[in-house]
């Protein structure tokens, strides 16, 4: 699918968006609006309490066996999506402009999430303090539906990540991959792409060799 029009079916548009390689940036609004419509206060009640943050590549947002108070939305750069265990990096998925970055075991159940998210390159982010977020909750009910629709489409989108690693060949899922991220599969590293679909770097070779 064209990242273009991948964007506005997601819900995001007022963003600049660059050639092959460039930088997309999406304001901290449309990074809200890709979940669920938002009146004009209710936006502004979530921005005022959101910070901006220019973070450097290889930042850690999000630690795994942790409790995490805060949600994070990617405005623009990359991110990765990660499980460690004691000899190996275990990618789960990656982030692109509009993303959340979120510990849904901290968002839920206030317990220690099993993922780890990472920058893969110089980002701009805002952060909003899920205490403050939950206080909103109360006495916003728009920002309560969007809180809801939110934690839905995070939950659909770990199914689907399920769903396709039970049921697709390693191939479909990098072919997933390049329908989902055209603009970013050229940034991220081949064995982080080869983590996540599970296969040697060799593999991803022959792969990519009979997509391409």
């Amino acid at each position: 699918m064209d990242q273009l029009l991948y964007l506005r079916r997601m819900g995001w548009g007022n963003f600049t968006f660059g050639k092959m390689g460039e930088k997309v940036v999406i304001s901290l609004a449309d990074c809200f609006q890709g979940y669920h419509f938002l009146n004009p206060l209710s936006i502004d009640r979530l921005e005022q309490i959101s910070e901006k943050l220019i973070c450097k590549r290889n930042s850690v947002l999000i630690r795994q066996d942790k409790i995490q108070k805060d949600i994070y939305f990617l405005a623009s750069g990359l991110a990765r999506v990660y499980y460690e265990t004691a000899d190996r990096q275990i990618t789960l998925d990656f982030v692109s402009p509009g993303g959340t970055l979120i510990s849904m075991n901290s968002y839920v159940h206030d317990t220690p999430g099993y993922e780890n998210i990472d920058l893969l390159e110089d980002s701009i982010v805002y952060k909003i303090d899920q205490k403050k977020l939950f206080m909103l909750y109360e006495s916003d009910i728009a920002i309560a539906n969007w809180g809801r629709k939110m934690a839905e489409l995070e939950f659909i989108k770990a199914e689907q990540r399920t769903m396709s690693k039970l049921f697709n060949t390693a191939q479909e899922r990098y072919a997933e991959l390049l329908e989902k991220y055209p603009q970013y599969i050229q940034r991220i590293k081949l064995g982080y792409i080869a983590s996540y679909l599970g296969v040697s770097q060799v593999t991803l070779s022959r792969i990519r060799a009979n997509i391409l």
